[in-house]
C-alpha cells in the first residue's frame, strides 16, 4: 500500500562504502515527524527520522539544494509503502521523494506520522 505525504527534510545524508567485505550504498533522508506521548510523559514538538532510498547517487540529485537547507527544512513530496514487520506491526518506507517548488508562503508542510 502506498501513500504520499508532504514532509519537511532536515538534512540528507550519502553513505558509500564496505562492511565486512560487503559493499553498501544509500541516501538517508532525515524528514520531520511529531514526538508520541507515551506513559513516561508528555511531548512537545517535532524530531526527525531517517528514510533510506536508493544508492549514493539519490544524493546528487540533491546536492544543488544544500544552501537552502542552511535555511531551513525543505519541503518535499514522498511516497511511502507501508510494509509488514514482526508481531502485527507495520513500517513505513519511503520509496520515492521529490522537492516542492519554493514559495512565499509561510505554511509548514504536515510532519509524517509514524
Amino acid at each position: 500500500m502506498q501513500m504520499n505525504s508532504e514532509v519537511l527534510v532536515h538534512g540528507i545524508k550519502e553513505s558509500t562504502g564496505t562492511f565486512e567485505g560487503k559493499a553498501f550504498s544509500s541516501t538517508t533522508f532525515h524528514c520531520e515527524v511529531d514526538m508520541k506521548e507515551n506513559g513516561a510523559g508528555r511531548a512537545l514538538g517535532h524530531v526527525t527520522r531517517p528514510f533510506k532510498l536508493g544508492d549514493h547517487t539519490e544524493f546528487e540529485k540533491w546536492k544543488h539544494l544544500g544552501p537552502r537547507l542552511n535555511d531551513g527544512p525543505i519541503r518535499a513530496l514522498a511516497t511511502f509503502e507501508m510494509e509488514a514487520t514482526r508481531e502485527d506491526g507495520t513500517k513505513l518506507v519511503l520509496v520515492a521523494i521529490k522537492p516542492v517548488a519554493a514559495t512565499n508562503s509561510a505554511t509548514p508542510a504536515a510532519p509524517v506520522k509514524v
